[in-house]
């Protein structure tokens, strides 16, 4: 596990908002990539410390997958909260490593009336309907607030149209919905597509909004960093949105700003550019 959680200082003047997996953690964690990762904890260390910036993790991975890659990329810092399960669960880190879930997040939960049962519903209805089948993704397990499914389209026929169907009754149950294409790079399969049902109100781009309302930070000192179509809403839901090189093709038709670097690299360039990289090259000096 890391020896630390990120310095925390009593003011929060920005807030960092990173995708976890190909965006915080690289998958193939060659000797490279984890020099970077560890070059990077480094130097966001120095921006909450000396810049008052707040890092947080909006992932789709549970804590304990989270802790897993931790521990496989060897990485030393926990961030100052996680928002896990696809932007479903809100946990803030103390000093001790606790996780310590948010109330207000849980009444939000609370109020979407969301269950297993009424996505089965919606499944039910998919499939003997429509005759739309959504595979589990058994090998992550359903969350308490998240149910994960790939659909594997026959063609490229229909694609649209199912998805619209998928969408809409995800609407008509009060249920809300991500859905984009699998990034092999992440361990998703090729030619097929994400499906994920969560609470209504809940996801990345309502995490987004909820953490800016809690720490009392405007827009205009947000960034955020990411790698395929379900990180869109939330890199355009900041002041600073980034795409890393590293993204989906998809991803990177439906949005401008692309880093030049991959991973870490990435992230850092575009750090570098808001605050000042001369004070941070002293300190290294130092």
């Amino acid at each position: 596990m890391p020896q630390d959680v990120y310095h925390s200082t009593a003011e929060t003047r920005y807030i960092a908002f990173f995708d976890f997996d190909e965006t915080y953690f690289p998958h193939a964690c060659t000797e490279e990539q984890l020099m970077m990762v560890h070059e990077l904890e480094e130097y966001l260390q120095w921006l909450a410390s000396e810049q008052h910036v707040k890092i947080g993790w909006v992932t789709g991975s549970s804590l304990t997958q989270v802790e897993e890659k931790m521990k496989k990329a060897r990485m030393r810092y926990l961030p100052h909260f996680i928002s896990s399960n696809l932007g479903t669960e809100m946990w803030e880190v103390n000093a001790s490593q606790c996780y310590r879930s948010i109330p207000e997040w849980e009444k939000r939960i609370a109020r979407s009336g969301f269950s297993h049962g009424v996505v089965q519903e919606i499944l039910d209805d998919l499939k003997n309907i429509y005759s739309i089948k959504l595979t589990p993704q058994t090998q992550f397990g359903q969350g308490t607030y998240k149910m994960n499914y790939y659909y594997y389209p026959a063609s490229d026929t229909g694609v649209d149209y199912h998805l619209g169907i998928i969408r809409q009754l995800a609407f008509n149950h009060g249920v809300g919905i991500n859905i984009n294409r699998c990034n092999p790079k992440a361990g998703d399969p090729e030619n097929a597509y994400d499906v994920d049902f969560i609470p209504k109100g809940t996801g990345k781009k309502a995490a987004v909004s909820f953490m800016k309302k809690h720490y009392n930070v405007p827009s205009s000192r947000t960034l955020a960093f990411g790698d395929s179509g379900n990180d869109l809403e939330m890199v355009k839901a900041v002041e600073h949105g980034y795409l890393l090189r590293n993204a989906t093709e998809e991803a990177k038709r439906k949005h401008a700003l692309i880093t030049e670097g991959e991973y870490g690299k990435g992230i850092m360039e575009v750090c570098g550019r808001v605050f000042s990289r001369k004070e941070w090259d002293s300190a290294m000096e130092r």
